[in-house]
C-alpha cells in the first residue's frame, strides 16, 4: 500500500478545514465553507514546491499521485456530511460567496493547468 503523502494529504486537509470554518465564521454561517477546495488548492501547490526543490523521491511521487487521485472522492465523501441547512440560513451570503468562489475558480483554472507544464 502506498502511504507516501498521506501526512501531507493529512496536513492539506486540516488546513483547509480550518479555513473553511474561519471562512464561515467571517460571513456568519456556522459552517464549513469551502473547505475541500483549500485544502485541494494546498494539496496541489505543496506537490508543485516539493518539485520543484526536488525533494520528491520516485516513491513519494508515486505515493503523491496514488493520494491526488484518492483525494476527490474521499474528501468528498467525508465533507458530505457537512451542514447543508446551516450554510442555506446564512441567506444570500452564502449563495453570493458561493458564486464567487465558484467564478475565482474558473478564473484560476488557465493558470493552475500551467503549473506541470514543461517551459
Amino acid at each position: 500500500m502506498k502511504i507516501y503523502g498521506v501526512a501531507l494529504l493529512a496536513f492539506c486537509y486540516l488546513l483547509g478545514k480550518y479555513l473553511g470554518q474561519l471562512l464561515g465564521q467571517l460571513i456568519g454561517v456556522n459552517a464549513d465553507v469551502g473547505g475541500v477546495g483549500f485544502a485541494m488548492f494546498f494539496l496541489i501547490l505543496s506537490i508543485s514546491w516539493l518539485k520543484k526543490k526536488g525533494f520528491l523521491e520516485v516513491e513519494t511521487t508515486s505515493g503523491m499521485k496514488f493520494w491526488s487521485s484518492m483525494y476527490i472522492p474521499v474528501v468528498i465523501a467525508m465533507a458530505s456530511v457537512l451542514n447543508v441547512k446551516g450554510a442555506l440560513s446564512g441567506g444570500w451570503a452564502a449563495v453570493i460567496i458561493g458564486a464567487v468562489v465558484t467564478l475565482s475558480c474558473l478564473a484560476l483554472v488557465p493558470l493552475i493547468s500551467k503549473i506541470g507544464q514543461n517551459k
